[in-house]
């Protein structure tokens, strides 16, 4: 079968190809995209039913990079890709959380995506060309999905907006924003900038949104000519008769209940206290009731739901009694952990985090290998939320892909404004341990890593904190926007909107929206009241830490540098690495050494002055230049009736005269000195043609 391509312009120069009927023909949709030489293959496998008793919509998606497609081999031992990467999951993530939205409530049918980057150019990254690749394979198929839906990335140079910049132009770009969405609303925005004010933010957003009609127009083209009828599909019928029950037996219990004010725990033990009450009448009334509980709980939670929001539309009024601008109360430290390199605690209503910082050396970088970036990262945050923070108990299984995308979005929001390598030499590590979460917890993380960050000393250009906006919309046009939004209020409401920023501007943002039609005027009322908001925490956290500290704590590594030939490099490091090992392991530093601009760098890594002094002058003592008036400790190589020959470095002999040995006369040099011997001398004088004459008198006091 030949190719047939069909191609879009979807934006100026960029030209994106979808074919389809030639690969994975079994699959139930499967599409080939390509932008320049990249290529990635997505399939799309849609159940014609659901797993029996299943209660939730089983969607997942693959994203994978294999070195083959860019001509590589996988770095380490083992020559075979393994488990996914960072950047894998985190680009499956983006897919995921544009197309979830696009299925009907209560669709259970097992649906599976899988993205393979098949070719890779090394500029075009294949995250969002997998985005749309996935949507159009899915949206040949039977499965009931309001698509399609297409993602771009956004970038920033000179001023000018870029669709879709390749890799060498996101690293002169000041913005790196990718927008999902379909041909009438946006769905998704995720990414990155350097203090980006927010009519700028929605002007990127508004031109990903252009190139993004033309992708979904593209798409049903290509479902017109080779898409399936789709599967009809009917939400599971209601039990109206055990609904109206359900209804009665509440009455106000909800609208009692959310008005109480109460925190997490108690709310929801209250709420399972009612729904508990609840099923056991409904138990004494039907004998089959334990198979309807499930119903029960439903029924419940729609109930709780309606009434949450309606509480907030009518009266104005959230859960915890907050007004729609109000942030939950902050209080925070730092300096908490006495051994960590810097440490904070954040707290904001009922979401903790404790965030320490470790400083380590270039040893320390992590090694990133992937299709599109082979360099080292020198900062990085992990984040974990382990069960107890919720009040559970369930098994830890590593870190999970939620773990991963919430420490990226931390990550990228802090690395905008911490120094670079020049100035601050270290690598940077931040942990954030969630203690307690109801809601932000992200956002907190970013709080208390920057706090973190500025009590280890790094010299970061500005705080940043975060914040989370939420949104309730109702069926006759009323709305509210919420800042700092709680768990219930993020799982109940219609937005999820992550921005961080500094006081001067927006550093990375992460927007998730669950309803259709979000306008730009409504987006751009939230960014600016998350801006109120997040200058609001910015003064809170000013209260405990608002500048870096001048100095590093005593337990990191200090650093020294000198520089020296670039042809005594492998005298330092000595044959199989001997000699550096020795010092290292004598003097307890970390030597670093590189080749820069025809000159060798050493950097010596130590946690005290005594440590790195001496490793000094041993490096000195092999790659210096013989000064007059330095001590050296030197080995006697020779000795001779007129005096001793003592080698200073590494094949640098100097004359140590009789005369020059001691105060008193000396008739017999071998009465005070044998060949072998460890002694200090000091060069007196660098005579022409470089011989050296040393003295040890001169180090000796006279009687």
């Amino acid at each position: 079968m030949k190719p047939d391509f069909k191609s879009v312009e979807f934006a100026p120069g960029k030209t994106m190809y979808l074919e389809t009927g030639r690969l994975a023909k079994l699959a139930h949709g499967s599409v080939v995209a390509r932008l320049g030489d990249t290529m990635v293959l997505a399939t799309a496998v849609a159940n014609a039913e659901p797993k029996p008793g299943q209660g939730f919509f089983p969607l997942s998606v693959e994203f994978r990079e294999t070195y083959a497609a860019g001509g590589k081999f996988p770095g380490g031992f083992i020559k075979r890709e393994g488990r996914p990467s960072e950047k894998e999951i985190l680009s499956a993530r983006l897919i995921d959380r544009t197309i979830r939205p696009l299925f009907p409530d209560g669709y259970l049918n097992e649906v599976q995506i899988i993205v393979n980057v098949i070719s890779s150019d090394g500029q075009n990254d294949a995250d969002v060309l997998g985005a749309v690749a996935a949507s159009a394979a899915l949206h040949l198929t039977e499965a009931p999905y309001d698509g399609p839906m297409a993602q771009v990335r956004v970038g920033r140079i000179n001023g000018q907006f870029v669709i879709n910049p390749t890799v060498d132009e996101l690293n002169e770009s000041d913005l790196n924003l990718t927008v999902g969405g379909k041909a009438d609303t946006i769905v998704m925005v995720e990414g990155e900038m350097k203090e980006t004010n927010e009519d700028d933010m929605l002007e990127a957003i508004n031109l990903a949104h252009e190139s993004i009609k033309k992708l979904c127009a593209f798409q049903e083209e290509l479902r017109a000519e080779y898409g399936k009828e789709k599967r009809e599909w009917e939400a599971p019928a209601v039990n109206e008769s055990l609904k109206a029950e359900v209804k009665e037996l509440v009455g106000t219990q909800f609208t009692e209940l959310h008005r109480k004010q109460l925190d997490k725990k108690a709310h929801n033990e209250a709420y399972k206290e009612i729904v508990a009450a609840i099923t056991e009448k409904l138990v004494e009334k039907y004998p089959d009731a334990e198979e309807l509980e499930g119903q029960i709980k439903e029924f419940c939670s729609e109930f709780r739901n309606d009434d949450i929001r309606t509480m907030m539309l009518n009266e104005g009024v959230r859960m915890d009694g907050r007004k729609s601008t109000e942030i939950r109360p902050i209080w925070s430290e730092v300096g908490y952990l006495p051994r960590t390199h810097g440490s904070a605690i954040f707290t904001r209503g009922e979401t903790q985090t404790l965030v320490s910082v470790t400083l380590g050396t270039k040893r320390d970088e992590q090694s990133v290998d992937t299709l599109f970036d082979t360099e080292s990262k020198r900062f990085m945050l992990d984040y974990n939320f382990p069960p107890f923070c919720v009040g559970e108990a369930r098994m830890m299984r590593g870190t999970s892909r939620r773990e991963i995308g919430h420490g990226n979005l931390a990550e990228r929001s802090l690395k905008q404004v911490l120094p670079s390598a020049d100035e601050f030499a270290y690598t940077i590590r931040v942990v954030s341990d969630v203690l307690e979460s109801n809601g932000s917890s992200s956002m907190a993380s970013v709080c208390g890593g920057s706090m973190a960050l500025m009590d280890a000393g790094v010299p970061m250009k500005k705080p940043v904190a975060g914040i989370a906006m939420g949104l309730t919309m109702g069926d006759d046009g009323k709305y509210m926007i919420m800042s700092d939004i709680s768990g219930s209020e993020d799982h109940f409401g219609d937005m999820d909107f992550k921005i961080t920023g500094t006081a001067d501007g927006i550093t990375a943002c992460q927007m998730d929206i669950k309803i259709q039609g979000l306008d730009s005027s409504l987006m751009k009322e939230a960014m600016n009241q998350a801006r109120e908001g997040r200058m609001h925490i910015l003064e809170k956290m000013a209260e405990t830490i608002s500048a870096p500290r001048q100095d590093i704590s005593k337990y990191a590594p200090s650093f020294t540098k000198i520089e020296i030939d670039s042809d005594m490099i492998g005298a330092i490091i000595g044959p199989g690495g001997k000699v550096i090992q020795a010092i290292q392991k004598e003097t307890g530093t970390e030597i670093i050494i590189e080749e820069i601009d025809n000159k060798g760098v050493v950097t010596i890594a130590a946690d005290s002055a005594e440590k790195a002094n001496a490793a000094l002058a041993r490096i000195k003592a092999i790659a210096g230049k013989p000064e007059e008036g330095e001590v050296y400790e030197g080995t006697v190589r020779s000795i001779k009736e007129y005096g001793a020959f003592v080698e200073i470095m590494p094949g640098k002999d100097g004359l140590l005269h009789i005369s020059e040995i001691s105060h008193e006369r000396i008739n017999n040099v071998e009465d005070v000195l044998k060949e072998g011997d460890k002694i200090q001398v000091k060069l007196i004088k660098v005579e022409s043609g470089g011989k050296l004459r040393l003295s040890r008198r001169a180090l000796l006091e006279k009687e």
